[in-house]
């Protein structure tokens, strides 16, 4: 896995072993960014379900101007931090909170954040053909937190598994859809 744009295009990342996280595919990303194009310079990005922290770097690597990056994981946490020393970026832009995501959506209110780009790509939920879907994915869709966090003309990007049919609420509108395989990624805005 290696971040594909920008200042620290090539740098490898490292994730952990076994099947406790599973990155976003380098040419997921690669159409992802593509896509996203001149909306990544100067962005206030926010990943919920870390991971590698590969989504934040990609976009801190192609000019965002900072990036909060959510994990609960300790030890994924531990790779994040030396991903970010990898790719050789400016420390002071990456923030990591290590806590549940769903903690972190309204304490980031009170904050004040806002963000231009927010990048989710979490655990893929079960095939759920018949009854509507527990995932994580699903989860971020219905939580009446995460619209009030996107600054006027931000993007919610979530990936999912094409298995995991979701429900997309009433406060979101759809503007885009990537297929990749299995990974699905939506390009979602909220509903004014």
């Amino acid at each position: 896995m290696r971040i594909i744009g920008g200042i620290a295009a090539n740098r490898h990342l490292k994730a952990p072993k076994g099947l406790d996280v599973r990155p976003t595919p380098d040419l997921v990303r690669q159409a992802v960014f593509n896509s996203l194009g001149d909306r990544v310079p100067n962005a206030r990005v926010l990943e919920l379900f870390g991971g590698t922290g590969a989504l934040s770097l990609e976009c801190l690597s192609r000019g965002a101007v900072n990036a909060v990056c959510v994990e609960l994981s300790a030890r994924h946490a531990r790779f994040i931090e030396q991903n970010v020393a990898l790719a050789g970026l400016p420390r002071e832009q990456f923030h990591l909170r290590v806590q549940d995501v769903f903690v972190a959506l309204p304490q980031l209110i009170v904050t004040g954040a806002a963000f231009d780009l927010i990048l989710a790509d979490p655990p893929y939920g079960e095939k759920n053909i018949g009854k509507r879907s527990e995932s994580f994915a699903q989860r971020l869709l219905d939580d009446a937190d995460l619209p009030k966090l996107l600054a006027p003309g931000g993007l919610f990007i979530l990936g999912h598994a094409k298995r995991d049919t979701l429900d997309i609420p009433v406060a979101w509108g759809e503007r885009k859809l990537m297929k990749h395989g299995d990974s699905w990624m939506r390009f979602l805005q909220p509903v004014t």
